[in-house]
This record gives structure tokens, C-alpha cells and sequence, in this order.
């Protein structure tokens, strides 16, 4: 990821040094002088690395690296341990409030002599404070009388990859799993130090690196082995390492008769495992754990709960100072049960019963990472309890790595959801930044979307979402606004006008999606397995909750899953007023009707139209959006390069084929039940319901 690299495709990411137009570099010369990283460490080493590169590329000329202040216009980074210079500041105590992880970039003058100064209590966050200056100069922002103070408002921001060990990438689309085990620990590729790089540029500090679905022999010590050569080249980038873990290990790994956490010899083996880890890894994050949930193993096989299985496991961390993730992701079938309550029912009981280093994991929405969903009612409802969301960056549900749609327009609306747990204000932000209840351990977790695509994601825009999810993990209050702007001036052009376009874009891609997958509230219609396209039929999964008729449960009334008291009620388990306000059809958001409400065909929305004229215009509303974005990335052939150019133009055809492919199946299939025309400005199907029902779309 040299800033040398001149190649077009997309592997500099959004860290592309670029030369900055020359009236620019005329601008940013006095401050920008000469560089000085007092003091030794390889985070140092980093920290002097990229802004040589960075600084070079963008002024266009070497910038040169002094030992110590002897002219204006310095840029001089550290910590009041590694450089003289920056102890003189005497920032030591607003430093410290910072944190380790916060900085501070500030105009000062030293002995006469103009500089700015990158400061931190720790090198990381002079790192970030580094990576921070240069996002300024790539976007073109000015560098007078600069007073930026930055701390992350969550404490872990962490990428959950679904690696297996056999290179594979379970919901991946873009390629093989960054971690060569068959190379490790002997060869440790240049990509997966570029890969901490990049997370370090927005301030990801942990990876957990194998699938939730985890294969045991993760914690072997032939295993343990190579994650600690990972951990070493993330190591200087502030990118902690966390695996996720199989709970039955105790008996595949160490042959013991049982996993029950409550046993004596289980909890002593966990402890010997961690005091193992650790005595590799020193800075070893911690455990992620999917237990009791599609087939994996848990505590409740021994008649255990969630909180005795995490509580376990975090004994074992705690004298080393690791935490355990707890995912939420559980609902096991009852008859006349909702999935939607599952998780709710099954965690809340156990509200205050979970350990101080224990985070509960919580997807953003209750059922499985749909293109809308409402958020998940535990936020809010679990005062004594730490909880992490879990937001899905990899499309499992929204086209692969084939589809444009900037989803910080998603994780915005989830953050912002008002959980009315103590009044209005309460948002979902405020739950787990700890600001509402005082939660001290607080985090964010992301599913990747990487892999060994050369451009790191499939498409060249799903990289904004990773760029977004570290952004928004930073500071959950962003404006997605801001990110888009920023990521595209720093990975695609500086041109204010085209950037302007392309922002538009994708600020705007995400409610076209919706449109053209699953409007107003409906969810889980997608083929079984793959979850690409659509298959609003499906029928035949062994449970009922993994059938797509489970969901919308079309008839010859209407259509929707009624969760209020006349059905299965779980809408009961969110807050008052909100609660109230999702179980009245006339105040119900439409984006979520159909979710809570099971909607009579003829239904009058607030546009006047009917639902299934309503239904069926948004559909093709999706359609329409997306022959739009071809044709404005088409005009923007001159203004970006021939090859990324190209290559997302091809991905945009694809889109419009799979959102034609959407509207034709899900209006031809609920027209069966609705019995009604299309309305006026919907375009007729071109293949027949069958075709759909026997075709599945391929990507």
C-alpha cells in the first residue's frame, strides 16, 4: 500500500497520497516543513512511516525528517514519554483525561518557531492523531490555527471476520480469507500489515479472526502459534486480535467428558487455555461466542444459562485483562413463537447477571441483518448489562459485494432509534456509548467484508462501508454525510462538483435498495442458504422461521406479520411510547408496517394509494433509482479513472438486473394473493411467476 503504487485498483483503499493540486501545496508548505517522531517503537516506526509517505506523496517532494525543532512549519508527534518536544507542551493532563486512544492536534509555537504538534498519552493515538492530519490534507480541509481535540467515544471497534481455517469466508465476497494459515507462522504476508494499517486509519483496534461458527482446533497450540504472528504485525497499529471460540473445546480439544461451565475441571481448562494465549500474545483481546444458537454448542446443553457459559469464560480472561463477546444471536423454535422476541425472551431475565468483562453482542436489528429492520429491543431494555452492536458490513442480505448501497444511511437510523428506556432522548447511541446507564466497558462490532480481492471488498464502494463502520465506531453521533464526503475526496477524486455526485449517490442508494428488496417493513424473503434474490415462496426449510412465508405471511386479506397483542405481541417488548406507536396501524412508521402489522390489500397509505399500488411502486421506485446511478456514474466516465470506472459500471449492470429480477418475482408472487393489476408506471414482468419460483438469480 506504498504511496508510490500508481496502480488503479483499488487496493490503496482510502489512503491514496496522491499529489495535491499545486495552489494547495502552496497553501500547505509553511506548515508542513519538516517531521519529527522523537523516539523508538515500531509504533513510532509506523507513525513516522506513513507520514513520510503521506506528506511526500500529497506536497509532492520529500518532506524531511529532523531529530529535533529547527525550523517553522514541524509536524511533531508523540507522547510526553517519547518526545522531549512534546512534553514541553504541558499537556500531560488533558492528555491523560484523553486516554491512551485520544489526541490532540494543535497549532503551537516552540522556541519562536512555528509546528504543529500530534499528541497523545499513547503512540496509538498519536498514530490516529497522524492518520487524522493526513485525512485533513487529502480532503483539502485548512491547517491554520488548528485546536482538534479527539477521543473515541467506544472503547472496542472491532471487525468480526467469518474466516474458517480452510481459507473460505462464510458470507464473504470478496475473495479468500486474508490469513494464509497454511503459510503462518513462517511467512506473514505484507497484506495483513496494509490490512492493520487501514483499520488504524479509522481507528479499528480489534479483529476477531475466525467465523463465529468456530472449528476448535482455533485454540490448538499449532493455531495459537500463527495468531500470535498476526498479532505481531497488528501490534504496532493498535489492532488487537480476539478469536471466536467453540464452547464444547474442553472435550475436543482436551478430551474432558463434558463443557458444562459450572464443572470444576471445564472452568480449570479454560483458565489454562487463556493463561496459554496469553503467554503468546500478551495484549490477547479476548473470546467471541456463539453458543446455543444454529446448531452451536452451549451452555444450555447442561441445563446452564448464557450468563453461567460467559461468566465462565471471562473468569478464565480477567486476570489478564481480556474480555468475552456474548452473541445474542439465539432463538430457538417454540410453537407459536416470534423470532423477533427470541433473543428479548431469552436474555432479558439475565439483565444484571453477567460479569464485568462480559459484552453482550446485539445485532442492530432482532431478526438477521435485513435491509430495514427496527432496532432490537434489548437496547434499552438491559440497564445492568453491557452490550456491543453487531452491524453486518458484508452484504449477506443486500446483494453481495455486487450492489452499491452506502450503508452508514442504515447504522445511522439504527443509532439515532429512540429506545425511550429513560424518556425520550434515549437513543440507541446513548445505550451503548454509556451515557445513558454508565456503562464503563462499551464497543461496536463489525462482520468484514474483506477478503483477497485485490481491491479488498468485491466492489469498489463497499469499501466506504468498512471505511464507515470504523468511522461511526469512532464517534456513533457522525453525520453519514460527513464519511461519504470524506471517503470519496480520499479514494476517489477532489473535484467538489464530482464529488458532490457521487455522494448524492450513495446517500441516496441505500432507501433505493429497501425499495426494490423489501419495502415497508417486509424482511426475510431472500433464497434460502445464499440469500441472494428473492424467493418470497420459500416454504419448505424444516423450520418454520427459516421460510420466507414465515415472515410475510401473504393471504387474500393482506399481507404482513401482525407482531401486536391480536398476534404474536412482540411488540410489547420495546418501550413505551414506542411501543405504542409501532402497535397503532395509523401511527406505525411505514418503513416498518408490514413488520408489525398484517395489512389489508386496499389499505390507504399516506399517499392515498392502496397497499398493493403503494407495494408495487416502490418496487419500482428501486427500479428506477438504480437505471438513474447507471446513467450518472456513465457521465462521470472523464472525471474517474478508466479502470475503477469500468469495473464499478459493471457491478451497477448487475444491480439494475437484480433489482428488475426483485420487483417482477415479489410483485408476481403476492399478486396471487392480492388479485389486483399493477398500477400505472409499473413495468410488466418479463418471465412468468413459474420462472421466477424455479430460477434462482445467480451473482
Amino acid at each position: 500500500m506504498s504511496a508510490g503504487v500508481m496502480a488503479e485498483d483499488g487496493y490503496r483503499l482510502w489512503l491514496r497520497y496522491d499529489s495535491l493540486p499545486k495552489q494547495t501545496v502552496e497553501r500547505y508548505r509553511p506548515h508542513v516543513a519538516s517531521l519529527v517522531v522523537q523516539g523508538r517503537s515500531p509504533t513510532l516506526a509506523a507513525i513516522r512511516e506513513e507520514l513520510v509517505a503521506g506528506l511526500s506523496g500529497l506536497l509532492g517532494t520529500k518532506v524531511a525528517v529532523a531529530a529535533d525543532l529547527d525550523r517553522d512549519g514541524a509536524i511533531i508527534v508523540g507522547t510526553p514519554r517519547s518526545s522531549p518536544l512534546i512534553a514541553r507542551l504541558r499537556l500531560d493532563h488533558l492528555l491523560r483525561a484523553l486516554g491512551p486512544e485520544g489526541y490532540i492536534i494543535r497549532s503551537v509555537r516552540l522556541d519562536g518557531r512555528r509546528a504543529i504538534a500530534i499528541a497523545s498519552d499513547g503512540e496509538v493515538g498519536a498514530l490516529y492523531g497522524a492518520f487524522h492530519l493526513l485525512r485533513l490534507m487529502q480532503t483539502v480541509q485548512p491547517l491554520d490555527d488548528l485546536d482538534i481535540v479527539e477521543r473515541p467515544r467506544l472503547r472496542l471497534r472491532i471487525l468480526n471476520h467469518w474466516d474458517n481455517l480452510d481459507g473460505s469466508i462464510e458470507r464473504g465476497y470478496a475473495g479468500r480469507s486474508l490469513w494464509n494459515w497454511s503459510e503462518l507462522p513462517a511467512r506473514v504476508d505484507q497484506r495483513l500489515r496494509d490490512y492493520a494499517r487501514a483499520c488504524a486509519s479509522v481507528g479499528i483496534n480489534g479483529s476477531v479472526l475466525n467465523n463465529v461458527n468456530a472449528d476448535a482446533r482455533i485454540l490448538s497450540a499449532e493455531y495459537l502459534r500463527k495468531v500470535a504472528a498476526i498479532a505481531d504485525a497488528f501490534r504496532p497499529y493498535g489492532v488487537r486480535v480476539y478469536l471466536s471460540i467453540r464452547f464444547s473445546a474442553p472435550m475436543e480439544l482436551g478430551g474432558l467428558p463434558t463443557a458444562d461451565p459450572l464443572d470444576p475441571t471445564v472452568a480449570a481448562w479454560w483458565r489454562q487455555k487463556a493463561d496459554e494465549i496469553y503467554s503468546l500474545i500478551p495484549d490477547f483481546g479476548g473470546f467471541l461466542v456463539k453458543a446455543d444458537s444454529e446448531g452451536q454448542p452451549g451452555p444450555r446443553t447442561y441445563r446452564r444459562t448464557h450468563a453461567d457459559g460467559a461468566n465462565m469464560l471471562a473468569a478464565a480472561l480477567a486476570p489478564h485483562g481480556g474480555v468475552v463477546m456474548w452473541r445474542a444471536f439465539v432463538y430457538d423454535p417454540k410453537p407459536g413463537y416470534d423470532r423477533a422476541a427470541a433473543a428479548y425472551d431469552s436474555l432479558k431475565p439475565f439483565d444484571g447477571k453477567f460479569a464485568p468483562n462480559v459484552l453482550l453482542q446485539v445485532k442492530n436489528g432482532p431478526i438477521d441483518f435485513q435491509p430495514r429492520e427496527p432496532f432490537h429491543p434489548l437496547f434499552g431494555a438491559m440497564p445492568k448489562t453491557q452490550l456491543m452492536p453487531e452491524l453486518q458490513i458484508t452484504q449477506e442480505y443486500l446483494g453481495f459485494s455486487n450492489h452499491l448501497v452506502f450503508l452508514a444511511m442504515m447504522w445511522r437510523e439504527f443509532l439515532d432509534s429512540d429506545t425511550y428506556a429513560e424518556g425520550p432522548g434515549s437513543t440507541v447511541a446513548k445505550v451503548i456509548d454509556g451515557s445513558l446507564y454508565g456503562q464503563r466497558l462499551t464497543g461496536m462490532a463489525g462482520v468484514a467484508n474483506t477478503g483477497s480481492d485485490r481491491n479488498w471488498t468485491g466492489h469498489h464502494f463497499a469499501q466506504a462501508n468498512w471505511y464507515a463502520f470504523g468511522r461511526l465506531a469512532w464517534d456513533p453521533n457522525l453525520a453519514p454525510r460527513r464519511i461519504a464526503e470524506e471517503w470519496v475526496r480520499m479514494t476517489f477524486t477532489r473535484d467538489p462538483a464530482t464529488a458532490e455526485r457521487i455522494v448524492r449517490m450513495m446517500l441516496e442508494s441505500y432507501e433505493a435498495l429497501v425499495d426494490y428488496m423489501t419495502p415497508l417493513g417486509l424482511h426475510h424473503i431472500m433464497w434460502p442458504g445464499h440469500h441472494y434474490g428473492p424467493a418470497p415462496w420459500w416454504d419448505k426449510a424444516e423450520r418454520p422461521d427459516w421460510n420466507s412465508v414465515y415472515y410475510h405471511r401473504a393471504d387474500a386479506r393482506g399481507l404482513g406479520f401482525d407482531r401486536t397483542a391480536t398476534g404474536s405481541d412482540a411488540v410489547s417488548c420495546y418501550n413505551p411510547p414506542i411501543r405504542d406507536l409501532f402497535a397503532n396501524i395509523a401511527t406505525c412508521p411505514e418503513k416498518f408496517l408490514l413488520w408489525f402489522h398484517h395489512v389489508p390489500w386496499d389499505y390507504r397509505l399516506l399517499s392515498g394509494r392502496t397497499l398493493w399500488d403503494e407495494l408495487a411502486l416502490r418496487y419500482q421506485r428501486g427500479v428506477d433509482w438504480v437505471r438513474a446511478a447507471r446513467k450518472e456514474w456513465d457521465a462521470l466516465a472523464d472525471r474517474i479513472d478508466a479502470e475503477r470506472h469500468a469495473e464499478v459500471a459493471r457491478k451497477l449492470a448487475i444491480q439494475e438486473r437484480d433489482a428488475v429480477w426483485w420487483r417482477d418475482a415479489v410483485l408476481l408472487y403476492f399478486q396471487t394473493f392480492a388479485k389486483r393489476p399493477l398500477p400505472p408506471g409499473v413495468e410488466r414482468p418479463a418471465h412468468t411467476l413459474d420462472f421466477y419460483m424455479t430460477t434462482s438469480l445467480k451473482w
